[in-house]
């Protein structure tokens, strides 16, 4: 049985591996569209903080991995799938006969229709070309701008601070990281980044790029004001991978949809990562969950059905862990809560520290936290297991800082419960 496997990514590598393992006589083909050795992106920022280098990127470091496991890595990039005939047709022209596919491709920045944002010193964070002209222009001192606070945004914002250069970051939502942290928790990180040296503007976007005999950029922002930079970061953004899926007969929405088993409505076709579109167990609804742990797991479940061992994902959840220069903040699941939910906050912004948590019913839906480390796994449990709480959400609603005791007295019972035969 020939898999191709479409994306040379974290989840690209882990499904091929997992093929390999539970299929040893399969041909396993996994194809990249960059000329580098397969590398994780949310590396990147570690790269220009320069706590690694760029083989510290790299998903497997052994020479000669993928050829020592079986695994066929090729160089191209898909521009069309049939999947009727069971073919994927790649840029060169070549024409690749499949019995299993898995769609990988992950996803790209998001690039704002800005004048000038396609001139010479403006970047994504995206890649490792990306992270090495960056580097070239973000010495000590130099004046760089940051279109995007979200929580890539954040990331990048870290690894730039430690590199000493003048650092603004411009955000079009009312908060930083927006669409992970409510307006309490949001407001904080700001302020904490502002007091870093680090100058935020939200609730403003840039509205173009001029360039003059010089390489310094004048960026104006919807404020009017005007700012020189020698640098301009795009982090707005990102969005999956799908285009050449156009006519393919796989079924698209936002991403590559799935079902339990991460099987597309394609028999044969799986998608996961970045561009794959699952169920997510806590709102009931299907999302793209562009997050490295989510995405691991859905390539491990998909490369077992392509090997025919079935297996169901459990689902994803949204789940997000920042560290912006120092200050560690969590979101899991519905943060912003559910219609006739109820909700409770507990607030000291001298301390840096603020918990929100959203029920519905007597279940976590979601939380926000802001420098509250220490219930972070418990946060992460008690929602992703849908654990009811009795009369422990009362106590909750009380005193929301009794998380680990409602943890143990619930999903420990829950646990057990589930373990006793019917």
């Amino acid at each position: 049985m020939r898999h191709i496997i479409l994306g040379a990514g974290p989840a690209g590598v882990i499904a091929a591996e997992t093929i390999r393992k539970h299929a040893p006589q399969d041909e396993v083909y996994l194809v990249g569209d960059e000329p580098e050795a397969p590398y994780s992106r949310m590396a990147i920022p570690y790269l220009l903080h320069g706590s690694i280098g760029e083989s510290g990127t790299h998903l497997r470091h052994a020479p000669n991995h993928y050829d020592a496991s079986g695994i066929q890595l090729k160089r191209n990039r898909a521009v069309r799938v049939d999947a009727a005939a069971k073919t994927v047709t790649m840029d060169d022209g070549g024409v690749h006969g499949f019995d299993r596919l898995l769609i990988a491709t992950g996803s790209s920045p998001a690039t704002p229709p800005i004048p000038g944002i396609a001139g010479p010193g403006v970047h994504a964070c995206w890649t490792l070309a990306d992270a090495r002209a960056i580097a070239a222009l973000a010495q000590p001192g130099a004046r760089v701008l940051q279109m995007g606070a979200g929580f890539i945004g954040c990331i990048i914002l870290e690894a730039l601070a430690a590199r000493g250069v003048q650092l603004t970051v411009v955000e079009m939502g009312d908060r930083m990281v927006p669409r992970m942290m409510g307006p309490t928790a949001g407001g904080m990180i700001k302020a904490w980044c502002e007091a870093k040296g680090v100058a935020v503007h939200t609730g403003a976007r840039v509205d173009a790029i001029a360039r003059d005999a010089t390489p310094v950029m004048k960026v104006r922002l919807s404020t009017g004001a005007v700012m020189a930079a020698d640098l301009v970061i795009s982090a707005t953004g990102v969005k999956p991978n799908i285009g050449f899926l156009d006519g393919s007969g796989v079924r698209c929405l936002l991403g590559v949809l799935t079902d339990e088993h991460l099987q597309t409505n394609v028999p044969g076709i799986y998608a996961a990562g970045d561009c794959a579109e699952a169920l997510d167990k806590v709102s009931g609804k299907t999302i793209v969950s562009a997050i490295q742990p989510n995405a691991a797991e859905q390539a491990r479940v998909a490369a077992l059905n392509m090997a025919g061992r079935p297996t169901a994902l459990r689902g994803v959840t949204q789940i997000n862990v920042l560290d912006t220069l120092g200050l560690v903040s969590a979101s899991f699941g519905l943060w912003d809560g559910v219609p006739g939910g109820q909700q409770v906050a507990l607030t000291d912004e001298a301390a840096g520290r603020h918990l929100s948590l959203q029920f519905s019913g007597d279940v976590l839906v979601g939380c926000n936290a802001v420098g509250w480390t220490n219930h972070v796994g418990v946060m992460r449990g008690l929602v992703e297991g849908q654990v009811k709480l009795g009369a422990w959400k009362d106590k909750l609603l009380a005193d929301p800082t009794l998380l680990m005791q409602a943890y143990l007295a619930c999903a420990q019972a829950q646990h057990a419960h589930a373990l006793v035969p019917a």
